[in-house]
């Protein structure tokens, strides 16, 4: 396991991340900027009888760019939020499904972070991909000492 997964700006994120924990997500970070988010698709996911709301599918893949430019910057004592992200659907994500998301540093300056991410469900079938912008500010200004 990575030594960032015990820093404790993720340490911190990991206690104050109530939205993750209610869609049930859990997160290991492989390395600066590469993440691997997992999330099982539960009855409380659907937006029809079999398939998830693509808002879940958009919350992972948000989750795991920002959680991929969060371990690239908190080191410098920086946090992340996302200035924009793109989504595209491939696959419905279906009622059990096991999915993981992982992450992709593309770009890293001072202020901006630009990566890529990809939901793929148990059978390596291509559920989503996204690219997003991520601006990093100091911790304070979110909030943590």
């Amino acid at each position: 396991m990575n030594e960032l997964n015990q820093h404790p700006l993720i340490q911190a994120y990991i206690e104050q991340n109530s939205f993750g924990e209610t869609l049930g997500m859990d997160f290991v970070i492989l390395e600066e900027g590469r993440i691997a988010y997992q999330l099982t698709i539960e009855q409380k996911h659907l937006a029809t009888p079999k398939a998830a709301h693509g808002g879940v599918i958009s919350a992972l893949l948000d989750a795991t760019v920002g959680v991929g430019a969060l371990s690239a910057v908190c080191s410098d004592g920086k946090v992340v939020s996302t200035v924009e992200m793109k989504v595209t659907f491939f696959a419905p994500a279906l009622l059990n499904d096991h999915l993981t998301a992982t992450s992709s540093l593309i770009k890293k300056g001072n202020r901006l972070l630009f990566l890529e991410a990809e939901v793929l469900n148990q059978n390596k079938e291509l559920i989503a991909k996204a690219s997003a912008t991520l601006n990093a500010y100091p911790k304070e200004k979110a909030g943590y000492l």
